[in-house]
């Protein structure tokens, strides 16, 4: 007995001498650190549903216009596995719905109505919720206006020019002139506009594209020219390029675009905010749009980047760039595929390449746009379809808001179908294509 006590003794004085040797060595913060608590797990927040998203373009606008074929699309869709959905609600100075705003402002001189006399966007928002699809109405033209539309030859101290007085530019959708979007005038339009569609109609949100920009060139008119030399004491540089030029204007419209996302969320508590950008160092440098700081400070809800490129090397870096991830991490972000042209078919095996290394990147996809998704290209449209099927099996459902306290009344009773000559889509005042393509 007297032993075994002689023996635990010593290896207590062991273990303490032990134990000042490794204080000694350089571990004095062991004997300060409080006593830790068993490790308690915290609960994570459910992954985010897949973004599947398509654009329903002006191209598209002899399905929508269509009651029956409308529904068929949609129910295809849901079929399909998609989960949100981008109409097109202005382009070019026109709106494809009915506007008080529009009526009121004298910006067109008739209504966009369905061939069965009903309103398009109404039905489609609810045939939307009747699926279980988001319908986020993308306001496609953002500042952008064409020059024979009547918002151009109205308001034309609201255009913005370049140094050498020029009130164009060329882009993917034709000549366009651009709205200044520094004047307070602009500003309430756009946000009328958006507020109509979001408020009135009850959409899930609004999407803003590589339009909501203004090209670099741009900002020289005589309005933007005073407002800067009040603000900072100098005349705009020649250099549209110049840095310093460049980030006050990139600011104002963040500015802008930060007040228009807390209007949304105040008229449509819940409403998206989506963004749809070309990638970054394009966007900020030559559009002047600093979508990674309106992600950082919760302006845009959801991010869908434009990467249009024909083949997946020159694709799949984009995926892994560090602002893509970083949006990633904090909202729903997706990159844009090209589905495909009339004069440029995409074949449905690099779509089936780049929508795997989207998910590969933890990013959700979009397509642009819907005619392209299965009847513009080289397979048939069941071979297409079967394919997205199999790319989409896996439900991704995401969940709405709720509907509007009081919903946009449907219209009663519905006309009768307008003369197919009266409303033709063709009175776009420029073609519509893809999205700005160059540079993407």
């Amino acid at each position: 007995m007297v032993r075994r006590r002689r023996l635990i003794a010593a290896s207590l004085v062991l273990l303490g001498w032990c134990f000042s040797l490794l204080l000694h060595l350089g571990l004095p913060a062991l004997a300060q650190s409080p006593p830790q608590s068993a490790p308690q797990s915290t609960p994570q927040a459910p992954p985010r549903p897949e973004l599947r998203g398509v654009w329903l373009t002006a191209n598209d606008m002899p399905v929508l216009r269509d009651r029956e074929r409308m529904r068929e699309s949609v129910t295809r869709l849901a079929g399909l596995g998609f989960n949100t959905l981008y109409p097109v609600v202005w382009n070019g100075g026109i709106a494809y719905y009915p506007s008080a705003v529009v009526k009121k402002r004298e910006l067109q001189d008739f209504t966009y109505l369905g061939l069965q006399g009903q309103d398009v966007l109404g039905e489609l928002i609810a045939e939307g919720r009747r699926q279980r699809l988001l319908v986020i109405p993308w306001f496609e033209f953002g500042f952008m206006a064409a020059p024979g539309s009547e918002l151009a030859r109205r308001h034309r101290t609201w255009l913005t020019s370049k140094q050498d007085g020029g009130l164009t530019s060329i882009s993917a959708a034709g000549e366009v002139n651009w709205l200044n979007p520094f004047r307070p005038e602009v500003q309430q339009l756009i946000t009328d506009l958006v507020l109509e569609v979001v408020g009135t109609y009850g959409a899930d949100g609004i999407q803003f594209d590589d339009h909501m920009t203004l090209p670099r060139e741009f900002g020289y008119d005589s309005f933007t020219t005073a407002l800067y030399r009040r603000e900072t004491g100098r005349n705009p540089p020649a250099n549209p390029a110049d840095a310093a030029w460049v980030k006050w204007r990139a600011d104002k419209i963040t500015a802008f675009m930060d007040q228009l996302s807390k209007a949304v969320r105040a008229r449509r508590p819940g409403a998206i905010v989506s963004i749809s950008p070309n990638y970054y160092d394009f966007a900020y440098k030559l559009q002047l749009q600093d979508w990674l700081t309106w992600v950082r400070r919760g302006i845009a809800d959801e991010l869908l980047v434009q990467i249009y490129r024909p083949d997946l090397p020159s694709y799949s870096p984009h995926l892994l760039r560090p602002e893509v991830q970083e949006s990633r991490r904090r909202i729903p972000t997706a990159i844009a595929i090209l589905s495909g042209q009339r004069s440029r078919p995409t074949p449905m095996g690099l779509i089936q390449e780049k929508v795997v290394a989207n998910r590969q990147a933890g990013l959700g996809v979009a397509f642009f746009y819907l005619e392209s998704l299965w009847e513009l290209g080289p397979e048939s449209p069941e071979q297409r379809q079967a394919a997205l099927a199999r790319l989409f099996a896996a439900p991704a459902p995401r969940v709405a808001g709720p509907p509007p306290a009081s919903p946009r009344a449907p219209l009663a009773p519905p006309p009768p179908p307008p003369p197919l000559g009266s409303l033709p889509p063709a009175r776009t005042p420029v073609p519509h294509l893809p999205q700005t393509l160059q540079g993407v």
